[in-house]
């Protein structure tokens, strides 16, 4: 597998303006953070085919099947002494536990042992993986969702004597385990893909630069455990306190899923996702909301769109510099107002030594845009988007 590029190393030319037959690509102007690991490249792919700007910077890293000593360990576990039920959670999950098991020479042993148990399958994928090991499922959800394989499990009565596999990808799903357990099942987990930190921390370590400075539009998460690992991180750079309040206030997070969202929830950051929790919908969700993130104006007969780091005037794309993006970002929340020089001053990256640094940004704003007439300026005020009040 060649390796994930870095924010640093993997930023993608302006593509100039559109045909004039053609409209913005929907995430033109916008950038993107992945902290995928697994299936970083056809997450940044697809968001690149929308013309997206992807910071790659996986937040954690999966230890290799064949070194994992703690699924050989409940792999020889479950050989010995059978389950009475087998949960499936995925489909790539279960056929990587069969690789595994057949490089350690186990994998007639252990279809063996499962053969005897109830299988369970969460979903599709997983059922197609059991039926390939040469198995069968007992019954599939048509939710695909771990709370009903769970609820259908509690429903057959006590579970005291009643040995569980659960077979996991990566995350350990405590709230499923711990229910059985409290029914009284003895739960063997079986820890499909485990995860740790990455290895290389720098891309991590820019992503969350970015962040912090606001110049990401949102941030993908694929597993809880990427979430986790993107917050751990912070806080062992001093950085977690920051990192929380830009996810709050200024850059949005999208999620596969609820399971997925749930540690930025714990610290009331407003992460969404899809009705689909799948790879496709995430980016189709990702393209919703940086649309109702975008400003749209009527400004001295033009029309805008204001996108992370690009405005559309007109239908076409014009990139615009950080320091005249903030101070644009500072009128348009206030369209047809006088901002003064001053609290223009306080939003430029950095702040800057006088009000000649906002005059400067204003000269740049204007000239990225095309249309010098969009920002008006107000003597001995300020400046003022020119939308009629």
């Amino acid at each position: 597998m060649k390796p994930m590029p870095t924010p640093t190393d993997r930023r993608y030319p302006d593509h100039g303006p559109p045909p004039d037959d053609a409209s913005p690509a929907p995430l033109a102007g916008y950038t993107v953070g992945v902290t995928a690991a697994r299936r970083a490249e056809e997450i940044g792919g697809l968001l690149e085919r929308r013309s997206a700007t992807v910071l790659y910077a996986p937040a954690l890293r999966i230890v290799p099947l064949a070194d994992d000593s703690d699924l050989h360990k409940a792999t020889l576990e479950l050989i010995g002494t059978p389950p009475d039920t087998v949960v499936a959670t995925t489909g790539i999950g279960f056929r990587g536990w069969m690789e595994a098991a057949e490089g350690w020479g186990e994998a007639d042993r252990l279809r063996g042992a499962l053969s005897q148990a109830t299988l369970l399958a969460r979903g599709p994928k997983a059922t197609g993986a059991i039926r390939a090991a040469g198995l069968r499922e007992l019954w599939s959800p048509a939710s695909e969702s771990s709370a009903e394989v769970l609820q259908r499990l509690l429903s057959e009565g006590p579970l005291h004597g009643r040995r569980i596999a659960v077979q996991l990808h990566g995350e350990p799903l405590r709230d499923f385990t711990d229910a059985l357990r409290h029914a009284g099942a003895t739960v063997i987990p079986v820890p499909v893909y485990r995860w740790t930190a990455p290895v290389d921390v720098g891309p991590l370590d820019r992503l969350l630069e970015a962040i912090v400075a606001g110049t990401v539009d949102v941030v993908t998460f694929t597993s809880a455990l990427a979430a986790t690992g993107l917050l751990r991180r912070a806080a062992e750079c001093g950085l977690h306190a920051e990192l929380i309040k830009a996810l709050r206030d200024q850059v949005a997070t999208a999620c596969v899923g609820p399971v997925t969202a749930g540690p930025l929830l714990e610290y009331d950051i407003p992460a969404t996702w899809p009705e689909r929790y799948r790879v496709g919908a995430l980016i189709r969700h990702v393209t919703d909301v940086l649309a109702a993130r975008a400003r749209v104006l009527t400004v001295a007969g033009h029309q805008l769109e204001v996108r992370g780091s690009a405005v559309v005037v007109d239908g076409c794309l014009r990139p615009v510099p950080p320091g005249p993006m903030a101070v644009l970002r500072a009128l348009a929340c206030r369209p047809g107002w006088v901002v003064s020089r001053a609290d223009l001053l306080a939003e430029l990256p950095g702040g800057g030594a006088d009000e000649h640094a906002v005059e400067a940004a204003i000269a740049r704003l204007r000239s990225s845009l095309g249309a010098p007439k969009i920002v008006q300026t107000v003597v001995k005020r300020g400046y003022r988007l020119a939308v009629a009040l």
